[in-house]
């Protein structure tokens, strides 16, 4: 049986009502929508200003500790990573102090989070404060108009009222190409994605070395040419000049090739899985499951270790000894605030209820990061 009374309740009040009513119920839900966010940051940036000091200096001192127990808070109200939190922060600061006037349209709903995200970074680099109100009131009377805009061309319309007030504040690449970076996430099944951006004649070299990296292996090899491409990252990563062949032939030379520099990642799986006797997936910290057959292959190669699991006394220092503390990472992954992700490799471990009224045990430790 499926419980389908909350199926019901989103349906309600679309009975009788032709698709044009329909459509108009969509677009009204829309609206308020944006609403409600523009709402979220009214109040985000209540709280700062309740929260920061008045003079300036004290601001800028508050900012250090001060700002970041906000960002704390905001993060376990609002249930999202203190990331997330921050960067909303900064939003709800600038439509209060910088851009009241387009704050006003996003509050009526005419503009959506995408289009309030796109104005308040793309200004954010003009700082004279009559500059902003300019720019402030001409985009509040335009900015209603560019919803139907994609992301580049939307860029473009701000980009040109920032020239207009103030060149020097438009967000353009500088000679230095500040903007550089590079960003793994996981995307599932066992994959991470990497985006860069990076000097021009640096992509053009990495992009030569993947292919060159690439052609190494001999033409029986069953991967694709963009299956190698990305191989051959992890054979970068590795320190290898040529790749291991996958063909499975006993006389190909390139199939015994070393597996490189020794790197350190931590996989945590069960013992069955490991050995093959039991088709479960691994845990890859910060990127989830590790599907069994790649999880086979990586324990080829790789050195295994059992976890333990802790006597059930407490121990009597302080400190954690090594095999609790090893225990206490493998069990937690992350910092145990809420919605935080600081991997364990940077968070300390802390008694909840402080030594040595609490013990030191499993059921009174946890991890936390510097920030929480």
């Amino acid at each position: 049986m499926f419980d389908t009374s909350a199926s019901s309740q989103t349906t309600a009040g679309f009975t009788g009502r032709d698709d044009a009513a329909v459509v108009d119920i969509m677009s009204a839900a829309a609206r308020q929508q944006n609403v409600m966010c523009a709402r979220e940051m009214a109040a985000m940036g209540e709280l700062y200003a309740r929260r920061a000091p008045e003079s300036q200096t004290d601001k800028e001192l508050w900012a250090l500790d001060g700002h970041a127990e906000l960002v704390a808070e905001l993060s376990a109200a609002l249930r999202i990573s203190r990331g997330r939190a921050h960067r909303r922060l900064q939003y709800a600061i600038a439509l209060r102090e910088r851009l009241p006037r387009f704050a006003e349209v996003f509050a009526r709903g005419d503009v959506d989070f995408r289009v309030m995200a796109a104005v308040v970074n793309r200004t954010e680099l003009v700082y004279d404060p009559a500059v902003v109100a300019k720019l402030d009131k001409a985009i509040a009377a335009h900015a209603g108009r560019w919803m139907r805009l994609s992301a580049p061309k939307l860029a473009e319309r701000i980009d040109m009222w920032v020239a207009r007030f103030d060149p020097a504040g438009t967000r353009v690449p500088g000679e230095r190409n500040e903007d550089r970076y590079v960003s793994i996430e996981p995307i599932g099944s066992g994959l991470a994605g990497v985006w860069a951006q990076l000097h021009g004649a640096d992509g053009v070299a990495l992009d030569s070395r993947l292919d060159a990296l690439a052609g190494t292996v001999c033409p029986d090899d069953p991967r694709t040419k963009k299956q190698r491409r990305a191989d051959a990252l992890g054979a970068l990563v590795a320190g290898l000049d040529a790749m291991r062949c996958l063909c499975g032939s006993p006389d190909c030379a390139a199939a015994r090739r070393s597996h490189g520099t020794e790197i350190v990642i931590h996989v945590l799986a069960e013992q069955a899985a490991v050995s093959g006797e039991a088709d479960a997936p691994g845990y890859l910290p910060g990127f989830g499951p590790v599907p069994p057959a790649m999880l086979r292959q990586l324990a080829q190669t790789a050195k295994t270790k059992p976890l333990l699991l802790p006597p059930a006394c407490p121990e009597r220092g302080y400190r954690p000894s090594t095999a609790l503390a090893e225990f206490i990472r493998c069990r937690d992954l992350t910092c145990r605030f809420p919605d935080c992700d600081q991997p364990a490799a940077v968070c300390q471990i802390d008694h909840t209820v402080p030594w040595p009224l609490g013990p030191t045990h499993p059921s009174n430790l946890k991890l936390l990061c510097v920030s929480h």
